[in-house]
C-alpha cells in the first residue's frame, strides 16, 4: 500500500463518522509548500463528549492496529492516538485531539477545504499561515524548513503576515520567523 491510499482510507473513516478534523504535518506543509517523504498521517479532531472517534479506530482495525492507551504529546501538549499499519511499509496515523490552546483552537477554526495534489482529493487543512506558526512553534529541525519553504512557495507578500507576526510574538518564535525568511532563496 502506498502512503496515499493509506491516507485515503483513514480520511474516509474519518469522514463517514462525521468528524471534525483536518490533516495537519507532512501533508499540509507539502500542500502549502515543497513536498517531503513521510510516512505518518497526522490528523487533527474535534473530539467532544459524544465522539466519534472510537468508531473511527474500530473502521480502521482491519489495517490499523492502535496503541491501547492514549499518548500525552510533549510537543503540542495534546492527547494523541497512535496507530500503525499491519502490513509494510510502515506507515502511522495519529490521531491529535483538538485542546485548550488558544492557537490551536484558532487554527482549528480557520481551517479549509482545498485540493491537496498528493491525495488527488479535496479535504480539510489548517491555512498556510497556520501551518507555518506551528511550524516555528514546534521548532524541529524538518519543521523550520517547512516553515521556509511555505513561505518561499506561498511568498510572504500572499500571506497575512500580521497575523502570522502576531502568533509569533505570543509563542516567542519571532527570531525564528525573520531567519525562515531569511532563509527564502532569490528568485
Amino acid at each position: 500500500m502506498k502512503l496515499e491510499d493509506f491516507a485515503i482510507r483513514v480520511l474516509e473513516a474519518t469522514e463517514s463518522a462525521g468528524l471534525d478534523f483536518m490533516i495537519v504535518g507532512a501533508i499540509a506543509a507539502g500542500t502549502h509548500g515543497v513536498p517531503r517523504a513521510t510516512k505518518d498521517v497526522d490528523i487533527l479532531v474535534a473530539v467532544t463528549g459524544d465522539s466519534k472517534l472510537p468508531d473511527v479506530i474500530r473502521t480502521l482495525d482491519d489495517i490499523v492496529e492502535f496503541e491501547p492507551q492514549v499518548v500525552f504529546d510533549t510537543l503540542t501538549w495534546g492527547r494523541r492516538h497512535v496507530g500503525k499499519i499491519r502490513t509494510s511499509p510502515p506507515f502511522k496515523v495519529e490521531f491529535f485531539e483538538v485542546f485548550d490552546d488558544p492557537f490551536v483552537l484558532e487554527e482549528f477554526r480557520r481551517r479549509r477545504k482545498v485540493f491537496v495534489p498528493m491525495l488527488g482529493r479535496e479535504t480539510w487543512l489548517p491555512t498556510p499561515e497556520d501551518v507555518v506558526i506551528q511550524k516555528l512553534r514546534w521548532g524541529r529541525s524538518k519543521d523550520l524548513d517547512d516553515a521556509r519553504d511555505i513561505l518561499a512557495v506561498q511568498g510572504p507578500e500572499t500571506l497575512d503576515m500580521d497575523y502570522v507576526q502576531s502568533w509569533c510574538a505570543r509563542h516567542g518564535t519571532s527570531a525564528r520567523l525573520e531567519e525562515a525568511l531569511a532563509g527564502i532563496p532569490p528568485l
